[in-house]
């Protein structure tokens, strides 16, 4: 499909472009239906809010047993597979009949989001190795522009009444054929050509530096995760405008993240990835400081911007610096940081939720902010490490 037209390293770009692109769009139509499954069910909203978990615990799970398979027998193998599983659970929530088969549904369905997740950010940092340059803020772009555009489908075909299985089996099923079109211009596994090394490395203690990189994405995804969860309802309750202008608050963090993320790369190419981690995150603690204690609505959309534009690139460093870390166990490096991370975005609205009983809800954003301010102290745990030196050894006469 991409070969045809581009060099083996661009069509690689491409394809991988594509899967992330694959995963935001298979998401983002899940979360438009979400109402209309809960209704279809009659379920409660604390009953999905459990189910949900589920979904986030198979992904953590996928995300433990597809990192080993990436190492072990290459992205090229296990990306096409996750990006077809994911795209044929979408379809099961719909079928589902009861809270039971939902739940059945949405841990399988999870389990091919974790999958994907963590093998295709595994084929993200080898092709950045290839590229020589920084290039993974970019597909964390195009995971976002898949959810927009599953936003815009999905309100179109609501519009149109059609119903949720009938547009859910439309997206499986194109899911899968881009899938399976996209996978022959993955690159092979960069020890394709040598013998197979003993398997020795995912085996022993996890590195420190894997950890404080964990514990930094789930501290960065937890903040995010609270813009995507609390922005517009903090507005809203804070500063008591209409619902429709509160929806601002999340468009304007969304907009400047997706943006952010598109211009990323040059930035570390120009100042490095301990810049953009470390500013970054001072940004955002900035504009959290400012959304705290704004009076007005314009204010706190120029906060919300700004938090975007800071967090835009520290993630994508995480997970670049996780892959780059130990070539051999790449995937596996980058199933501990993303699922930690993950762990983070999900437990972001249960923490919230419980420092409202003790304060209000603008100044439990104190949280995320010193999150943000131990990340940027902390933030040269991505600088690259230097490649090692081999000692010259005179020749033998």
């Amino acid at each position: 499909m991409f070969a045809s037209m581009l060099t083996p390293l661009r069509a690689a770009r491409m394809a991988t472009f594509t899967y992330f692109v694959l995963n935001g769009f298979v998401l983002g139509i899940w979360v438009v239906h979400i109402p209309a499954i809960e209704q279809h069910l009659g379920i409660t909203h604390a009953t999905l809010g459990w189910l949900l978990l589920l979904f986030g615990g198979g992904a953590f799970l996928g995300m433990q047993v597809a990192g080993p398979l990436a190492d072990r027998h290459g992205a090229r193998r296990t990306v096409p597979v996750s990006g077809v599983l994911i795209s044929a659970a979408l379809i099961l929530p719909a079928l589902a009949t009861s809270t039971w088969t939902l739940a059945v549904a949405l841990l399988i369905f999870g389990i091919g989001n974790g999958c994907l997740d963590v093998s295709m950010n595994a084929h993200a940092v080898q092709v950045e190795a290839a590229y020589q340059r920084p290039v993974m803020s970019a597909f964390h772009a195009m995971f976002s522009i898949g959810g927009v555009f599953a936003a815009l489908l999905g309100a179109r075909t609501l519009s149109w009444q059609w119903s949720t299985a009938t547009v859910l089996a439309a997206v499986s099923a194109t899911g899968i054929a881009v899938a399976l079109l996209a996978a022959r211009s993955l690159l092979p596994a960069p020890h394709a050509t040598a013998a197979p090394a003993p398997d020795t490395r995912t085996r022993g203690p996890v590195p420190l530096r894997i950890w404080a990189l964990a514990f930094l994405a789930f501290m960065l995804m937890l903040s995010e995760g609270v813009a995507a969860d609390w922005s517009a309802l903090a507005m809203r309750d804070v500063l008591d405008t209409s619902t429709a202008t509160a929806a601002f608050a999340y468009g304007a963090f969304a907009t400047a993240m997706t943006t952010g993320r598109f211009l990323a790369d040059r930035v570390v190419a120009r100042f490095g990835p301990v810049a953009v981690v470390r500013y970054g995150c001072l940004v955002a603690a900035a504009a959290l400081v400012l959304i705290t204690l704004s009076p007005n609505v314009p204010l706190t959309l120029v906060g919300w911007t700004l938090f975007g534009i800071g967090l835009s690139g520290t993630i994508p460093q995480l997970f670049s610096t996780a892959g780059h870390t130990d070539p051999a166990a790449a995937a596996t490096n980058m199933s501990r940081v993303v699922g930690l991370g993950y762990v983070g975005l999900l437990a972001g609205p249960a923490v919230i939720g419980a420092l409202t009983r003790v304060m209000p809800l603008n100044y439990t954003f104190l949280l995320p902010l010193l999150f943000c301010a131990v990340a940027a102290c902390t933030a040269s745990i991505v600088r690259p490490e230097p490649a090692p030196t081999r000692p010259v050894v005179a020749a033998a006469r």
